[in-house]
């Protein structure tokens, strides 16, 4: 096979992988906050369901999630799915799974801004969400986005996962490609572009980080 073959064929999976990647960061960030919040609620009940959401979508592995997504309706319910279905049950299983860490993150930065800011905006006349909306959430996502750089970066390499159920991201293609042609070529290049991915999502944190730099802790 030639190199400019597999490099279009590593490219329509590569399109694939960042796909769920975009996905995943689209549904999972916001997610997260309403999962924190959740966690941080005065009721009870939400609290700790949200507290054991939280404990099994990270001490179970994802790709377990990813084949209960794709297998459970059928066999619990028996329900007849479509061959779409791969595709949403992958976006389902990588959203819920990240937006649980991406909750403790959020949780963690929260919980470390200085009660005296709630106090001070009470006194300016700001509402709770108008406080949390405009002076507690821009902190939060400064002092918590080092930890929300590895767990994105993380999620570049994770969407290999992808292809237990079956989906032809870049993973899947490199390892299709490297048992036909009996060749390491496709891996080693695949490892190449995934580095290149991770190293394009540092920069641009990077620059999202500086310029949140006007928010001082």
């Amino acid at each position: 096979m030639e190199i400019s073959v597999m490099l279009s064929l590593l490219g329509k999976g590569l399109l694939m992988t960042a796909q769920i990647f975009v996905i995943t960061l689209v549904g999972s960030l916001p997610l997260g906050v309403l999962i924190a919040l959740a966690r941080m609620s005065r009721f009870k009940p939400l609290a700790w369901i949200t507290r054991l959401y939280i404990s099994f979508m990270r001490g179970t592995p994802l790709m377990l999630q990813l084949m209960a997504l794709m297998f459970g309706p059928y066999y619990v319910f028996g329900l007849q799915l479509g061959s779409n279905w791969k595709f949403w049950a992958c976006s389902i299983g990588f959203i819920l799974n990240y937006a649980a860490y991406f909750a403790e993150i959020y949780r963690s930065g929260i919980q470390s801004i200085p009660r005296g800011q709630y106090e001070a905006a009470e006194i300016l006349g700001y509402s709770k969400s108008q406080t949390f909306m405009h002076i507690v959430l821009p902190q939060v996502f400064k002092r918590v986005l080092p930890a929300m750089g590895n767990e994105i970066i993380t999620l570049v390499k994770d969407t290999s996962l992808a292809f237990v159920l079956g989906i032809m991201e870049m993973f899947t293609e490199a390892k299709a490609i490297a048992a036909s042609q009996v060749s390491m070529l496709p891996y080693i290049i695949a490892a190449a572009i995934y580095w290149g991915f991770s190293v394009i999502v540092e920069v641009a944190l990077h620059r999202i980080e500086k310029r949140m730099d006007y928010y001082h802790d």
